[in-house]
């Protein structure tokens, strides 16, 4: 087991009651499971988000923390938030990383992995997650 590792899960949703298709707005949520895999406690400091729409367009995020929170997790606990972004385009992609801090000072990333996001009509699954 690695000293210093967070895994992060994602379940996208599309919102169709946050979107607006006729004017180009397509909401969408995700739900991030962050898991301290590692041997030491550690904080998630950061977030940094690379969001493409199906046209090209890329949106870059940071900042501090998640929904306001800087959890500290030990060895086994788990982080669960929900947030949401919306897109141009009836589908997209996200993926990125956090920046941690572990109890010992030492410094580390997280990375989120690449997951779709995509509008439905609600007869299948709405957000698709890469390996």
């Amino acid at each position: 087991m690695p000293k210093y590792q967070f895994s992060c899960d994602v379940s996208p949703r599309y919102l169709p009651e946050q979107s607006a298709p006729d004017r180009e707005i397509y909401g969408f949520s995700y739900t991030v499971t962050v898991t301290n895999t590692g041997e030491v406690p550690a904080q998630l400091i950061s977030r940094h988000w690379i969001i493409s729409d199906a046209k090209g367009h890329t949106e870059e995020v940071k900042g501090l923390g998640v929904v306001g929170q800087q959890p500290l997790l030990k060895p086994g606990e788990s982080f669960q938030y929900t947030s949401g972004s919306r897109l141009r385009t009836a589908s997209g992609t996200m993926h990125g990383s956090y920046f941690c801090v572990a109890e010992d000072g030492e410094r580390f990333e997280a990375a989120v992995p690449l997951f779709v996001l995509e509008a439905t009509d609600g007869n299948g699954p709405s957000g698709r997650v890469l390996h």
